[in-house]
């Protein structure tokens, strides 16, 4: 895959006051600012055009990385306004940007040493999800994956959604514009059997506040 999206239009509410002034995909750890960490695995995987979505203090996202060249990217910015669509609207808004073949998707607020190149090319549904066991703050986790499929319930194995995937513009593509989650059509998805998933089990850090922030930084320069 060459086209990638990436969610940084948050208000990083829960990160402030470090988001009064920085936008919550810039502030540093381990000596880069959070996206950059997404932007060079990206690239590493052979990504070449990257759209990322913005809202909260978007002005700094260009100002900051530029249109992509020093990581052999181009780099697009799809701006929601000062209101941010959520996830399924950031999405919808970003397609006209993003082209008419699978693109992966992933969250600006994670940190993971997954292997973008491992995503599959051409998902057998319309979307495939990164599962990661369970954190401490979401024990009940989000989607059970059974034989490389998610289901709402049932039998197999409950795991929460790392926000890294691969999709199929024609997941949002009949949606209205505006703001909505991605978890209803995750959800209509699943029943249409069309969402597919794996188990990741390596590095995974969901950063939600200072101190998971903090805690980051401090194992990356350890």
């Amino acid at each position: 895959m060459k086209h990638a999206l990436i969610f940084a239009a948050g208000l990083g509410e829960r990160m402030r006051p470090l988001t009064d002034h920085t936008a919550k995909p810039l502030l540093p750890v381990g000596g880069k600012p959070l996206i950059v960490w997404h932007l060079e695995k990206l690239a590493a995987a052979g990504v070449h055009y990257v759209v990322i979505n913005t809202s909260h203090l978007a002005e700094q996202f260009p100002d900051t990385l530029g249109d992509g060249s020093r990581w052999g990217l181009r780099i697009r910015y799809a701006y929601e306004g000062p209101t941010p669509l959520e996830t399924g609207g950031g999405m919808l808004n970003a397609l006209p940007l993003l082209g008419p073949e699978p693109f992966i998707g992933v969250s600006a607020d994670i940190w993971s040493e997954y292997d973008y190149a491992a995503l599959p090319a051409e998902p057998d549904g319309n979307a495939h999800l990164v599962m990661v066991p369970n954190p401490d703050w979401h024990q009940r986790g989000d989607f059970v994956l059974r034989q490389g499929s998610l289901h709402e319930d049932g039998d197999g194995e409950r795991l929460t959604f790392g926000n890294i995937g691969v999709y199929r513009p024609e997941l949002v593509h009949d949606c209205a514009l505006g703001r909505f989650k991605l978890l209803p059509i995750y959800q209509q998805a699943m029943r249409e059997h069309q969402l597919g998933g794996e188990r990741y089990d390596g590095a995974w850090w969901n950063l939600g506040n200072p101190q998971q922030l903090a805690e980051l930084d401090a194992h990356l320069r350890g």
